[in-house]
C-alpha cells in the first residue's frame, strides 16, 4: 500500500499505481511501435529500458525489448512475468537507480500516456466467449420461457461459443453498424437492413499465457499457471439479427462485426490482493463434476473487479455533457471461474495459445441499474433509457460512444484500474 514511484503521478493514480504495472503495446509520437508498461499517466517505454540497462537486466527484457506483440512474452508463463514485475518494480520506486543519474534518461525512457496511440497487445489467434454471468443468463431463459428461468445445462456445465477473432480491436475506434438479415415481426419475411438493436455487452476478458498440446486437457489445479491476464472487453451484438439466425446454431453475423477491448493486460499478480473464493452452490443445484473442483479455485478462483458502464450521444458531447453513468456491476456475479472455463476449454483436447482471448459473457447484477447490456437495461426497449438531452435510447444510436471501467479495491491495498473500453458507433 505505501509503496511509491518516483513517477510521481504514479503515486494514488486511479487505475496504474506503481503496484498494476500492466503490459501493452503503444506507438509513441516519434517510432514503431513497441511494449510498454502504464506507470501513471507515463508509458515506460520498454525497449529504452532494455537499451539502457545492465546485462542482468537485459536478460529479462529481452522477450519485450523490440515486440510487435506480446505473444511471445505470454507464452513463457508466469515465471517470466514474475522476474519482471519484480524488477520493474525496484526500478520504479528505486529514486537512487544509477539510470537516472544519466542525461535526459527520464525523457527518453517515459512518454505521455495520452500522446500515444494504444495497440491491440497481442496477436489473437482464437477468441471464445463463455455464458459465464448467472443474470444475465437467467435474463435470457426468462424471455425463452424456460422453466425456473434457468437453463437445464447452466449449472452444470460452463457455456460457450466461438466468436471472430479477426475483429477484436483495441480501445478507442469507431465501428460501423452491422448489416445483417432479420425479420421485423415474427410473421414477416426476413429483411436485409442496417441492424436496429445494436448493443453492447460488459464483459471479463482472459488472455491466454501458456498454451497446451493438442490432446493434453489443462488440469483445474493448473489452469491459473495458464492465464497471461486481464482485460475490459465489449462484445458487440446486433439483437435483431442474432434473435433470427440464431435458430438452431450460436450467433453468427451477429457478433463477428467487432469486438473491443481495454490495450492494458492486467497480470494475475497485479490481482492478486483481489482474488475471491468463487460463489457457493446453493441448495437444489447440483454439485460440481469433478475436473471443475478444485480446492484452490474454489478459495480463491474469482476476482473482485467493480465494473460500470458510461454512455455518451453526440448531442451530448457537442453540449459538453459529461457521459451517463447506466450500469454498475462486478465480475462477483460470474457463476463461472476463469479457471474453470481455461479447464473446461481443454477437456475433449483443445489446444489454446499465448495470446488468445477468452471473454467471460455478460455480466450483470440482479439489482435494477446492475446490467450488462442495453437488452436487459430497457428491457428490449420496453423502457428505454432518458439522458438529459431529451434523447432516448433502447439500442445504440449512430454517434453514441460506450466506455467500459474496471477498478479493484481492497482496504489495506493500492487500488488499481484497467483503463478505458470505449468504442463509438460510427455516423
Amino acid at each position: 500500500m505505501d509503496l511509491e514511484s518516483w513517477v510521481t503521478s504514479a503515486n494514488g493514480h486511479p487505475d496504474f499505481p506503481v503496484q498494476n504495472l500492466p503490459l501493452g503495446i503503444f506507438l509513441p509520437r516519434r517510432g514503431a511501435a513497441r511494449a510498454g508498461v502504464a506507470i501513471g499517466d507515463k508509458i515506460l517505454d520498454l525497449r529504452v529500458l532494455y537499451e539502457m540497462a545492465s546485462p542482468d537486466a537485459r536478460t529479462i527484457l529481452a522477450p519485450l525489448a523490440y515486440a510487435g506483440n506480446l505473444n511471445r512474452f505470454l507464452a513463457l508463463g508466469a515465471p517470466a512475468r514474475r522476474q519482471l514485475r519484480h524488477f520493474l518494480s525496484t526500478f520504479l520506486t528505486d529514486s537512487t537507480a544509477q539510470i537516472l543519474k544519466l542525461e535526459g534518461a527520464k525523457s527518453l525512457l517515459l512518454h505521455e500516456l495520452s500522446e500515444c496511440r494504444l495497440e491491440l497487445p497481442v496477436r489473437v489467434g482464437n477468441y471464445t466467449d463463455f455464458f459465464a454471468g448467472v443474470h444475465h443468463a437467467t435474463y435470457a431463459a426468462r424471455r425463452r420461457q424456460i422453466p425456473g428461468n434457468r437453463f437445464p445445462n447452466y449449472a452444470h456445465v460452463p457455456i460457450a461459443y466461438h466468436g471472430r477473432a479477426s475483429s477484436v480491436r483495441a480501445s478507442g475506434l469507431e465501428i460501423a453498424r452491422p448489416v445483417g438479415q432479420f425479420r421485423l415481426k415474427d410473421d414477416s419475411a426476413p429483411i436485409v437492413a442496417p441492424s436496429r438493436k445494436l448493443d453492447f455487452e460488459l464483459e471479463l476478458g482472459i488472455w491466454v499465457g501458456a498454451g497446451n498440446a493438442l490432446g493434453a486437457p489443462i488440469p483445474i489445479d493448473n489452469a491459473l499457471d495458464h492465464i497471461g491476464g486481464y482485460c475490459l472487453l465489449n462484445d458487440l451484438s446486433a439483437r435483431d439479427i442474432q434473435a433470427w439466425e440464431s435458430q438452431p446454431l450460436g450467433p453468427f453475423l451477429a457478433k463477428n462485426f467487432g469486438s473491443v477491448v481495454s490495450p492494458w493486460i492486467i497480470t494475475p499478480e497485479a490481482l492478486a490482493p483481489f482474488r475471491t473464493s468463487r460463489p457457493v452452490r446453493t441448495a437444489g443445484e447440483p454439485a460440481l463434476l469433478g475436473y471443475l473442483d478444485g480446492r484452490e479455485d474454489a478459495e480463491s478462483g474469482a476476482v473482485s473487479v467493480d465494473l460500470e458502464v458510461l454512455i455518451s450521444s453526440r448531442r451530448m458531447r457537442d453540449a459538453r455533457l459529461s457521459p451517463k453513468r447506466i450500469s454498475t456491476t462486478s465480475t462477483r456475479e460470474l457463476y463461472w471461474t476463469a479457471s474453470q472455463m481455461v479447464t473446461h476449454h481443454t477437456m475433449g483436447g483443445c489446444d489454446l495459445r499465448p495470446g488468445d482471448l477468452i471473454g467471460s459473457g455478460t455480466i450483470s447484477g440482479a439489482e435494477p441499474g446492475s446490467a450488462g447490456s442495453l437488452l436487459e437495461l430497457t428491457d428490449d426497449g420496453k423502457t428505454p433509457l432518458s439522458f438529459a438531452t431529451d434523447e432516448t435510447r433502447s439500442y445504440l444510436e449512430d454517434g453514441d460512444e460506450i466506455q467500459l471501467h474496471g477498478k479493484c479495491s481492497r482496504p489495506g491495498f493500492a487500488s488499481i484500474g484497467f483503463g478505458v473500453c470505449k468504442f463509438r458507433v460510427s455516423m
